[in-house]
Parts: structure tokens; sequence; C-alpha cells
């Protein structure tokens, strides 16, 4: 089933801010909750839209309300990011995050991180204190070291035993596929749960921020879009977007980048752009997903064809809400 949901803004007379926020897509059957699962994700939505909010309101920048929001959905064992985050083929983690503020075009970005608890907090830190713009594996871990704010931990730290049974399920599916002659390649789209946000700020700014930990039993230091600029993320002085979905069709078709590439030089407006990404290029290409988007005007945008989106937003009139499946989901 193909979703796409649109908060437009009303005609601003005075510097309004915004906050889009996601927990992640995928095919998530409703009965597959339970209410307390249900109450749980909402709660967490919530905390994360009034961490970025309260930055907001406070007439802090879009860039420390992306990563306030993005923090608290990496502590949660919910979503796919940081404590939650899946394993890998070897039973391990290997985190990617990435993020960007649209007005002076910086980033930020690491991939492959297996001992930063807060994966956004070392992109912030590669995008302000290092000339570079991605890090990788024991690069970026070194890098972390030189950062006092960074906190590491044990990889184990970031196990969780529902992500341990997907990997379990899945390598199960694997060894029968085998065993039948079947050869699929790499993993389909088990990727729930990546988180993200996109914000604007009383300046007119906007930033935007993804992370993730991957695929569920991938392996070969494998990367998705979460940490790829362009792809997963991006920011300019008109429209931010942070995308989650299968990674290797995002990056192929530079999602994020395109999402506002067709605002700024086609003048979509940003629903029609969002759309047409997601619920047709995507597709057409083979993959699946859905992205979160906000323009300089807090038209927010949440387009998904997976079947769920883990999803929460305030618009620049106060109105806020999350939802998971459709828009009766709504809370």
């Amino acid at each position: 089933m193909v979703i796409a949901m649109n908060v437009q803004a009303e005609e601003a007379t005075t510097a309004r801010t915004a906050l889009v926020i996601h927990g992640g897509a995928g095919f998530v059957p409703k009965d597959a909750l339970s209410e307390e699962d249900r109450r749980e994700v909402h709660a967490t939505l919530n905390r994360a839209l009034d961490a970025g909010n309260a930055v907001l309101a406070g007439g802090g920048a879009a860039l420390d309300a992306v990563e306030a929001a993005i923090l608290v959905l990496e502590e949660s064992p919910r979503f796919n990011a940081g404590k939650g985050a899946v394993f890998n083929a070897v039973g391990g983690h290997e985190l990617d995050a990435s993020v960007m503020e649209g007005h002076t075009r910086r980033a930020g970005a690491v991939a492959g991180v297996s001992t930063v608890r807060n994966p956004i907090r070392l992109a912030r830190a590669v995008m302000e204190h290092s000339p570079h713009v991605m890090m990788a594996g024991a690069g970026a871990e070194a890098f972390a070291d030189s950062r006092p704010e960074i906190e590491r931990v044990e990889n184990a730290w970031f196990d969780t035993e529902h992500r341990r049974r997907a990997l379990e399920k899945a390598q199960e599916r694997e060894a029968r596929d085998r065993n039948a002659g079947i050869d699929d390649g790499d993993e389909g789209p088990a990727y729930f749960g990546t988180v993200g946000a996109v914000a604007l700020d009383a300046h007119g700014h906007i930033a935007a921020g993804t992370s993730t930990g991957g695929m569920t039993n991938k392996r070969f230091g494998r990367v998705g879009d979460s940490p790829v600029i362009g792809a997963g993320t991006w920011a300019d002085d008109r429209c931010g977007v942070s995308g989650t979905g299968w990674g290797e069709f995002y990056i192929r078709n530079a999602v994020a980048h395109d999402i506002c590439a067709r605002v700024a030089y086609r003048g979509d407006s940003l629903a029609e752009a969002a759309d047409e990404v997601v619920n047709r290029i995507v597709p057409a290409a083979g993959g699946d997903g859905g992205a979160i988007a906000l323009d300089r005007d807090g038209n927010i945008a949440m387009p998904f064809n997976s079947g769920s989106m883990f999803r929460g937003w305030i618009g620049p009139d106060g109105t806020r809400g999350t939802a998971i499946h459709e828009a009766d989901d709504d809370r």
C-alpha cells in the first residue's frame, strides 16, 4: 500500500519553527505490535519531539534540535540506531550516521563504527572539528578518541534480545534458501528502525540528520544510505530530508538530494517532490521505504510505500502528532 502524508504550513507572518522525525520505514503489520508496543513507540517519538522542540522553542539552532531528537531515538532499544542497532552476520554491530546544516552546507558522517554510543554526535564532531565529511571504521573510532564529548561503549552494549532473534531468523531463512539452491545475494529490505530528524529554526535555517544500525545480517562492512550525504541525508537553504529505506536504492537514486533539487530547480512543492521520488523513482528501481522532508516555509512531507513508517511532527502552527501506519493512527 502506498501512503503519502503531508502537513502544509499556513502563510508565515512571524518566524516559526517546525520539526519532523522518523523511526524507520518497513512492513510492520498492525497485529505485530501489541498495545504496549504501540504505546511505547508513540511515547518515545513524543520524547524525541519534545527534545528537539525544546531547542527550537528556546531560539536554538536547527542543528541542535536535530541532534537532540536523534539522541533520544538512539538511546531507545525500539529503533535500529544506537542501543537497538541490528546485528550483522557475525553477531556484532556496525553503526552509521550523518548530519547536514543547510545554510552552510556543512556536513559530517561516520560509517561502520562499533563502540560509539551515539553516532549522530560523532557525525557532528566530524563536521565541526575535522576538515573531512566522512570517516569510517577504525579511523572514525580513532577520531572519537580525540573528542571528549564522545562516549565509548563495548560493542555488546548495543545488544537487544529482539534484534538477536531477528538475526537468528534471518540466518535460518538464509540457510533454508541455500539448501534449496536459492541465491538472492545479499539480504532484502530488513532495515526496520533507522531514525532521522529534520528541523527548521526561528532563523529560517534547516538541518537534517540520520542514524542507523543498517540491515540485519549484513556482511563485508556493508554501508547503506544513512551516512551518505545526498542519499540518506540532505539539507540546503530551501529543504531538508532524512530517508529510511532499502539503502542501495537510495544511494543509486540520490534520494535525499533529488527531493530538494526538485524543489530548488524545478519549483516543485515539497509534497510533489517527496512523493515523486519516494513513491515512483525508488519503486521503479526496485526499492522501497520512506522519507521525511521539511522546507523553509515549514511544509512537512512524510511519504512511504513500505507499509508503515514510525514518524512524528510538530508543524509551524504548533500542531503535532505521531503515527505508525495510516493517518488514522495519528496520536
